[in-house]
């Protein structure tokens, strides 16, 4: 069938709003009519192939909609079901087996290969080949072939143009708070920089009951919309310094859990600095590969801190995705004063203005 959709061709340069054929549904896979769909920075640094995903390709991975028809071993939706669509997971391996999808030992295959397990695409141009399957959906189209495993069924009366982002940038920053730090009633949390995935691990701290919530940006812009979504305090790093701030905040004992978004190595550095003792610092931003930091060991040895890398908020998106909709439903996860919506055509707009800082999170609204 015929679907329009962006696609990205070359690095650094914008998406092309194309017609595609889309191939037939296999068995595990979904036939999704795309409601809508996120922006994720992941995208774009996929679109200038700081991760080696083949172009031409079809990127997205925050989409939204409806189910028009299934494959013939899928059974956990049914054809007018409203779904979400989060990341692709092997089902297979010992991580996933041991309910760890997350850190899937297929991830990267699943979700930055362009290709289906057997080599095939789901999208082509007069012959030319596309890379679909883009964290197993691809979802900047107006249809898309979903695999199974990345389908999460929701209730017909929720706006999907609002809770699309949840798939990706929002639940990762919620997640890495609520399922992997589990912060301590009261506690000091710590979030550098404050995108959607900053923004969830904000709203997230607020649901644990952090006492101290420290927003860190160089946008007084976001910085305002965090103290909307929780964060008691912020620091904006063109003006201060990150380390004496945190220990100025803390009285000079220093935070307990630091979420960083940025995987910036001076940032990284200087919020090891001011980690409590037994404290966390968990890196849930996307680096270019090679990229390093280094901490102090000598001194720091004797505060028993903590540092871990966490993806996609180590969630179960079917079983954390309907959690965080219950709490948005409640007035306690505001995520909508994150979003503004964009048509397809729109798209580089979209990439353009989440990028200078004057947007959270784009949705595209097909």
């Amino acid at each position: 069938m015929q679907v329009t959709a962006a696609v990205a061709r070359e690095p650094h340069q914008p998406l092309s709003i194309e017609d595609l054929e889309l191939d037939e549904l296999r068995p595990n896979e979904v036939l999704v009519k795309m409601v809508a769909s996120g922006v994720c920075h992941t995208d774009a640094i996929v679109r200038d192939q700081v991760y080696p995903t083949p172009l031409p390709a079809v990127l997205g991975h925050e989409g939204a909609g409806v189910v028009e028809r299934i494959g013939s071993s899928v059974t956990t939706v049914q054809p007018g079901d409203h779904v979400l669509l989060a990341a692709a997971y092997c089902g297979k391996c010992d991580r996933c087996r041991s309910g760890e999808m997350a850190y899937c030992e297929n991830l990267f295959a699943a979700d930055f290969g362009g290709r289906r397990p057997d080599g095939t695409t789901a999208l082509s141009k007069d012959g030319e080949v596309i890379s679909s399957h883009f964290f197993g959906q691809s979802s900047f189209a107006t249809y898309a072939n979903v695999v199974e495993e990345s389908v999460v069924r929701v209730g017909a009366d929720v706006p999907l143009e609002i809770v699309a982002p949840l798939g990706c940038g929002i639940q990762t920053g919620a997640g890495a708070v609520l399922n992997e730090l589990k912060p301590r009633l009261n506690s000091t949390l710590v979030v550098i920089g404050t995108g959607a995935v900053g923004s969830g691990a904000i709203m997230a701290g607020s649901v644990a009951g952090c006492a101290r919530i420290i927003a860190v940006d160089i946008h007084t812009s976001r910085l305002d919309l965090a103290k909307e979504l929780g964060a008691t305090d912020v620091i904006n790093t063109t003006e201060q310094d990150l380390t004496e701030e945190i220990l100025r905040l803390t009285d000079g004992r220093g935070a307990d859990y630091v979420v960083d978004t940025t995987a910036r190595p001076e940032l990284l550095r200087q919020a090891a600095d001011a980690i409590a003792l037994r404290g966390t610092l968990a890196l849930v931003g996307a680096a270019k590969p090679g990229t390093e930091v280094t901490f102090e060991i000598g001194l720091s040895l004797v505060k028993g801190w903590t540092f871990k890398t966490i993806i996609q908020g180590s969630s179960v998106p079917q079983v954390f995705i309907p959690k965080l909709i219950e709490l948005w439903k409640e007035g306690r996860f505001p995520m909508d004063k994150l979003m503004q919506n964009y048509t397809l055509d729109q798209i580089n707009q979209g990439f353009e203005d989440s990028a200078k800082g004057h947007v959270i999170k784009p949705v595209i609204v097909f």
